[in-house]
């Protein structure tokens, strides 16, 4: 890289500095011109050039102007900003407005919602008397450039840009106060833009494509990804960011430790991008006269997009590279212990309700996220008590329910949850996957599935959902092999391409995303996208996920930058507090002081959970995003979406951590004792209890899909949907037979505690086909890994015939047999080994009879002229039950009872004495019919019968 210097007469005006910067990345060269006329310097990229000056904006108060986060009132969109009291003369923007009762619970901060806000201004010029400064002269010393500037009464003032080889422009500037007092200083010399004339624009974490800020908004640096505005002009990606030092790592980025804050909207309405230091009011802002702060930016000029330019900033800035590997335990490891805690009391799962506690946000509520992610780990991990205690009472619940969150108490509102049995609260895709799953032998899931289609429903929150979108069309082609339901989704994905994909959004009113909340609202649809790309390999589908997908990237933290350092954490032995469950009586939690390395506890790669909550729940563990962003960065080639991947899943926890990083780095998420406490013994962060099985399956996706990702698609199961609600949708593997390279049918098989690995940077996932094991292990590691491998012999006969077999070199090479120590596996850095152990027999459970293939129910849905009943017959392989429930609550019954009749048996009678009024019965194999008949007691104590029907075969 060159540094070459041109004198007045060779360039006409000013003197000029170029240099190149990242030539790999760069079309051309960047050149840097200064003007000593206009005090000016001009970034030329490519063909475009952009004048930045040293203009400067410096805010004084002599009040504490009382900075403090506020609902921003911004239409269609639920977001917290910083605000301040409003400088006498100056406008408030911010008038007292009502807060909803269903706005509470977790993450909803009632100090931020429920306080004054009249009287309040969102812009920070109007929290202060403001100062505009520009320089009065300008001179360069070698790769220095200095602005001069006038004196003020109130302060002192410099600046100077250097340029460095390998870097941005930096800025740097120092104020000095000559008065007690609130001072900030904001660089406000970036180029502006009409708004309309840009390409894209970006500031964290809702202003996205061409959402402009309707309002001079801040983003405080705790809630920076990265410390940086963007926006792009077609040609180049401009932007200012703050020096990473100013964002350290420890402690974890507050407001209370925000150091600055950045803007992209100016005091004229334009688009500049600009950053204030110290934030007025925040941490350094009150300072005595004579005592000077000091602060640096990077001017950036890149001829790339925004998510691209966000990447290069996050890699040569803030390190971001392939940076966890397991160190604690291995993927499969927490999977297991997450996967048995599920069953455990802890889990606060209520069985009379059929459903997740979900005390953390609504007291006495239950809430399911949907029935495939029991049913799944049923399945794969052949778990007859899973499917029993959680799979089935959830597939009643889905089908029953009108919403997610169900509550008996008829007066609660928060979250807007529902306690009647309007079902099904299942989307279209679940009923489809169940009706995949278990052979299309049960037509009711298949029926509901076209019925919802034609129909509008409100499953969470208040968020309605249209049944005949080109999603649900997909699925229902998937279903039933109906050409014109192809038609629909590739008629309506095309027209979602032109008006969405290719019409960057302007306002947070986009009708297909059903609300903005969760992150996946203010993309596009990338993960259906990519799921139309695998039904119809067209790459239009590909290349707008891939672009979904980027921008889904830029919610995903990428700062503070990591130390290669120790951190101490749980000092004096105590975890974090979370301030939101101490206010709800929660008890302390204790673990021992200790260091950790400050990779491990980092939240890179993780996003927030949502806009309305992001400054209260700052980091989530549930990354759902992970395995379709594995896959996709594999279909496109971009690693960038596998780093991201891997770092939001590897090497996070051994088991259930809760829900996300909140208060203080710590390593209690990691512990394999976390979760094993009763609720209200729960302090560091809050749990919400119907996650834990969407995370199992989380995790068992990510499993699977490396394997495919490393084996290049060798590796490879078909895959049901998950849709479940918000962002968590994962795929459903386990149903159909895959192939291990040049072995087919293999059928997924992945029981708790199938091995014991020496070395836990060996994730794995397994299969079988007769009397053979099929698993291929996966090094999360960037050194390669030689560990001792035991099977479980609970799990699997070995005989003295067992043997190993490693695929190599497109074949299988025959290796030792198995001794009672088990065998050794190698894997190469960041590679996979894939093995087969013939004569070892897998004992099965329940894996075989529910994929049993059988004959399709008839009769297997039937209303009943009683409290407007419905009754199902399901065949799930071998297994049959019928169950019925009244959608007539407890204002019209107080007791209900049920009489059937098997064939050949005697009449049995169950009777519910409480709502939900509701029964369950096992059908023998063979024959599932069953008679049944209703007699309800009324409230005015009257008794009523229902008619006698048949169900089933």
């Amino acid at each position: 890289m060159n540094i070459k210097i041109w004198n007045k007469g060779q360039l006409g005006s000013g003197l000029m500095l170029a240099l190149l910067v990242w030539p790999a990345l760069m079309k051309g060269q960047t050149r840097y011109s200064i003007s000593k006329k206009n005090h000016t310097i001009e970034i030329t990229s490519g063909s475009a050039s952009y004048v930045f000056n040293g203009n400067f904006s410096i805010l004084y108060s002599e009040k504490d102007p009382d900075m403090a986060l506020r609902p921003a009132g911004i239409d269609g969109v639920s977001y917290n900003v910083p605000t301040w009291k409003t400088y006498p003369g100056k406008k408030a923007y911010l008038k007292q407005t009502k807060t909803d009762a269903s706005v509470a619970g977790d993450g909803f901060d009632d100090k931020i919602l429920r306080s004054a806000q009249g009287g309040r201004t969102t812009n920070i010029a109007n929290g202060a008397m403001e100062i505009n400064i520009s320089p009065a002269s300008i001179s360069q010393n070698g790769n220095t450039v200095v602005f001069k500037y006038k004196s003020n009464p109130l302060f002192n003032f410099s600046a100077r840009l250097v340029l460095l080889e390998g870097k941005y422009p930096s800025l740097e500037f120092t104020l000095e106060p000559l008065a007690n007092g609130y001072f900030s200083a904001g660089y406000t010399g970036a180029p502006t833009f009409k708004p309309e004339s840009l390409k894209e624009i970006w500031q964290p974490f809702i202003w996205q494509e061409m959402r402009f800020p309707d309002k001079p908004y801040l983003t405080t640096a705790h809630m920076s990804p990265v410390p940086a505005t963007l926006l792009n002009d077609g040609k180049n990606t401009l932007g200012v960011m703050a020096a990473p030092k100013y964002l350290p790592f420890d402690p974890l980025p507050l407001l209370t430790n925000s150091q600055f804050g950045i803007a992209l909207r100016n005091q004229e309405g334009n688009a500049q991008n600009a950053v204030y230091a110290p934030i007025l009011g925040g941490i350094h802002s009150k300072m005595k006269a004579g005592t000077a702060f000091e602060f640096q930016v990077y001017l950036i000029v890149e001829p790339m997009t925004i998510s691209r330019t966000y990447e290069q900033l996050a890699r040569t800035y803030f390190g971001f590279k392939d940076y966890r590997k397991n160190d604690i335990a291995s993927l499969n490891q927490a999977l297991d212990n997450i996967t048995a805690y599920s069953l455990s009391k802890y889990a606060l799962f209520v069985d009379s309700l059929k459903g997740c506690a979900y005390s953390t946000d609504v007291p006495g509520a239950v809430k399911n996220v949907s029935s495939l992610n029991p049913l799944e780990l049923s399945i794969v991990m052949d778990n007859k008590t899973m499917f029993d205690k959680r799979a089935y009472p959830l597939i009643e619940y889905m089908l029953s329910r009108e919403k997610f969150l169900f509550s008996l108490d008829s007066t609660q509102k928060i979250q807007s949850p529902s306690r009647k049995l309007k079902g099904p609260v299942a989307p279209i895709s679940e009923l489809v996957s169940l009706y995949n799953v278990f052979n299309k032998e049960n037509p009711l899931f298949r029926e509901m599935a076209k019925n919802e289609y034609f129909h509008v429903r409100e499953r969470n929150l208040d968020v309605k959902e249209s049944g005949n979108s080109w999603m649900n069309s997909m699925h229902l082609y998937k279903a039933t092999g109906d050409k014109a339901y192809l038609e629909k989704t590739t008629k309506g994905a095309d027209e979602y391409l032109k008006t969405r994909v290719e019409r960057p959004q302007t306002t947070f009113r986009d009708k297909t995303a059903g609300g903005l909340f969760f992150w996946p609202t203010f993309t596009n649809k990338w993960i259906d996208l990519m799921e139309l790309y695998e039904l119809t390999g067209h790459k239009k589908y590909l290349d707008a996920a891939q672009e979904g997908a980027r921008h889904y990237a830029m919610f995903t933290w990428m700062a503070p930058a990591i130390p290669d350092s120790m951190i101490t954490v749980n000092k004096d032995g105590k975890a974090p507090m979370y301030w939101y469950l101490k206010s709800k009586g929660h008890k302390q939690m204790y673990y021992p002081e200790e260091k950790a390395p400050a990779w491990r506890l980092s939240e890179v790669g993780l996003t927030p959970e949502s806009s309305g909550t992001s400054t209260g729940h700052r980091a989530i563990f549930m990354a759902n995003y992970a395995p379709w962003m594995l896959k996709l960065g594999y279909y496109t080639n971009d690693p960038y979406l596998k780093e991201i991947a891997k770092a939001a899943v590897i090497g996070r926890y051994r088991n259930f951590p809760g829900y996300h990083i909140n208060t203080e780095r710590t390593t209690a998420y990691e512990k394999m004792d976390f979760p094993l406490h009763d609720h209200k013994d729960q302090s560091v962060n809050s749990f919400h209890y119907n996650h834990i099985l969407p995370m199992a399956s989380m995790l068992l996706d990510y499993l699977v899909t490396d394997a495919f990702v490393r084996s290049e698609g060798k590796i490879d199961f078909p895959a049901e949907f998950i849709e479940g609600y918000a962002y968590l949708q994962s795929n459903f593997y386990g149903s159909k037979k895959g192939v291990f390279y040049d072995e087919k049918d293999i059928q997924l098989w992945m029981p708790g505690k199938l091995l014991k690995s020496s070395n836990v940077e060996l994730n794995y996932i397994s299969g079988r086909k007769g009397n053979t094991v099929f698993i291929a292990f996966m090094n999360q590691s960037v050194q390669p890994v030689t560990s001792s491998i035991e099977l479980n012999q609970d799990l699997v006969k070995l005989s003295n015939g067992s043997a190993v077999s490693v695929y190599q070199g497109d074949k299988w090479m025959k290796g030792q047999a198995i001794g009672a120590e088990g065998f050794p596996v190698t894997v190469a850095a960041n590679g996979l080994t894939v093995i087969k152990i013939e004569q070892a027999a897998p004992i099965i459970q329940i894996q075989d009879k529910l994929l049993a293939a059988g004959s399709t129910v008839k009769n297997d849905q039937v209303d009943i002229d009683l409290g407007n009943a419905r009754a199902f017959s399901f065949r799930f392989g071998n297994l049959s039950k019928a169950y019925v429930y009244l959608q007539d609550d407890d204002s019209v019954f107080s007791e209900v009872s049920m009489s059937y009749s098997l064939k050949g048996s005697k009449k049995n009678t169950i009777t519910d004495k409480d709502y939900p009024f509701e029964f369950t019965v096992d059908l023998p194999q063979g024959d599932n019919s069953v008679t049944i008949k209703l007699d309800a007691v009324r409230k005015d104590g009257s008794k009523v019968s229902s008619t006698a029907v048949k169900l089933g075969n």
